[in-house]
């Protein structure tokens, strides 16, 4: 079983995850400048323990770090350990931490702050959202001072994968007792760049951390700026006033191909978008009117149009480039078969279903014209989506309500599965015992049967037996209606010809660890 776990946890993704990375420059690299990165929406948290949005998690993996990493060739591999070993019955996990690492405060990294991390991460007092990803561990010991030790309460297969979740980066043990609730506007990491100010609504700005333990960063600053509206943030990118501009609106993709500056790339992402119903309120605990809305929603349709092609249909919970993944029946176009479930449960045409959809703006790829093609298209077999939009961080905040406060019917969402194991992607929005305000199953959704799936699942140490454990749980929650299922997306970014280094990680993370700017 050793041998099984280690396998397993140093598993080589490339392949399944098709990563993509910038090309080596031509030239050397320039040190100094300042990059300038337009995102849609402000960051929620600066606690890196606390976040839950990905372009939160981009600004926070520049100033964190996590024991292990993701790479952008789909490797897992060391990052502030340096080595692991796991007992014979895969229970214990002892870990060699880099030496001679330090926080952006000066005080020092190592074992008893890594113990402070995962034991805060662990407090359910610290309602940290990705207690889930560690919550096997029983006991975490700092053995000395560049030893860690984590026992878990049977063998955990994802627990290296896990470790590369920025949501248990390490953070300084200092600063979060100095701060308490302060720190989460000042945060303070082992990372590449440093924090020097949050501007709510309009920038989070970090510079360049002379005393990094590795590769020092070549630029002076990065900023990150707050653009909703797509056509605004492509405007800025094609004025100069921005070097990177994220979710490139698809439509713009050949108009821009055709010039020189700024250059739009194609990543592949790790990222599925669906509209989660709520399963315990009417009207969509009925499972007849959520498979009716899936039937009614012609998701290559909207592909084409509102994504130009650069998206894939689901069909699946997750994402093709997902250790675990594998196609499950979904539900292709079908208006006939969608009348007729809702003639079933009571309505038509002529006697609506009516619910309201919450949905975000400048958050995902044309999420706003999305829900306004799924709003036209239920309406043709006698369903009525009121549309209501809020500011992303009320939007979480709404969504992630307890079960008897929550009265939200439906809402579109994305999740993505960053540590590249379905544990991540399934687990966390399918398990019951993720519901808010602890987890992300914000729809409420309880299968007694997909429950003792992916539990079996975090335990079996054979990839094999645990593929087939998620493509059973995956059909039973697409037969269930739990989402409608939309698609996995691409990233579309945009980037000025002078900037170099950067990489677009599938993990949604504009990276410029190493980025520079040529002059």
């Amino acid at each position: 079983m050793h041998r099984l776990l280690v396998v397993l946890a140093t598993i080589v993704l490339t392949s399944a995850l098709g990563f993509s990375a910038a090309a080596a420059p031509a030239v050397a690299p320039t040190r100094g400048g300042t990059l300038i990165v337009g995102s849609g929406t402000d960051a929620t948290t600066l606690d890196g323990h606390l976040y839950t949005d990905s372009p939160t998690a981009t600004i926070m993996e520049h100033m964190t770090e996590t024991l292990y990493e993701l790479s952008p060739e789909g490797r897992v591999q060391p990052r502030l350990a340096l080595s692991h070993t796991v007992s014979p019955d895969g229970r214990t996990w002892t870990f060699r931490l880099r030496p001679n690492v330090r926080f952006h405060d000066g005080t020092t990294f190592d074992a008893a702050a890594a113990k402070f991390n995962l034991d805060r991460v662990l407090n359910p007092a610290t309602r940290a959202p990705w207690r889930f990803l560690i919550d096997r561990v029983t006991e975490v010991t700092a053995v000395d001072s560049t030893t860690l030790r984590l026992v878990t309460n049977a063998p955990f297969a994802p627990l290296l994968a896990h470790l590369t979740h920025s949501g248990l980066a390490m953070q300084s043990p200092t600063a979060i007792q100095r701060l308490g609730a302060d720190y989460a506007r000042q945060p303070v990491g082992t990372g590449p760049f440093r924090f020097r100010e949050w501007v709510r609504g309009d920038r989070v700005v970090v510079t360049r951390f002379d005393d990094y333990w590795g590769e020092k960063a070549l630029l002076d600053e990065v900023q990150f700026r707050v653009i909703p509206d797509d056509g605004a943030r492509l405007a800025a990118l094609e004025a100069g006033s921005l070097h990177v501009a994220v979710r490139v609106p698809p439509r713009e993709i050949e108009r821009l191909r055709a010039g020189r500056d700024p250059i739009v790339r194609i990543d592949t992402s790790l990222r599925t978008i669906f509209v989660a119903f709520n399963v315990t309120r009417p009207p969509f605990s009925d499972r007849r009117l959520r498979q009716a809305l899936n039937y009614a929603v012609n998701k290559r349709a909207i592909v084409q149009s509102a994504l130009a092609g650069t998206a894939r249909v689901s069909d699946a919970p997750i994402a093709p480039n997902v250790q675990g993944y594998s196609p499950v029946p979904v539900y292709d176009w079908d208006t006939d078969r969608a009348a007729s479930l809702l003639r079933e449960a009571g309505y038509s045409r002529e006697r609506p279903l009516r619910a309201v959809f919450h949905h975000p703006t400048g958050r995902y790829i044309r999420d706003a014209e999305i829900a306004a093609s799924i709003q036209g298209l239920a309406r043709r077999v006698g369903i009525e989506l009121e549309l209501r939009t809020l500011e992303f961080g009320a939007y979480i905040a709404l969504t992630a309500r307890p079960r008897e406060q929550n009265d939200i019917q439906m809402y579109m969402l994305g999740w993505g599965t960053v540590t590249g194991d379905a544990d991540y992607g399934l687990y966390a929005l399918f398990h019951s015992s993720q519901w808010p305000p602890v987890g992300f199953n914000r729809g409420f959704y309880k299968n007694d049967r997909v429950d003792q799936l992916l539990d079996r699942a975090r335990v079996t140490v054979d990839q094999s037996q645990r593929n087939q454990m998620y493509a059973e749980a995956m059909r039973l929650i697409a037969e269930d209606a739990a989402w409608l299922f939309l698609h996995s997306e691409s990233q579309v970014t945009g980037v000025r010809a002078a900037v170099q280094g950067l990489i677009v990680h599938p993990g949604e993370r504009v990276m410029a660890h190493q980025a520079w700017l040529r002059r």
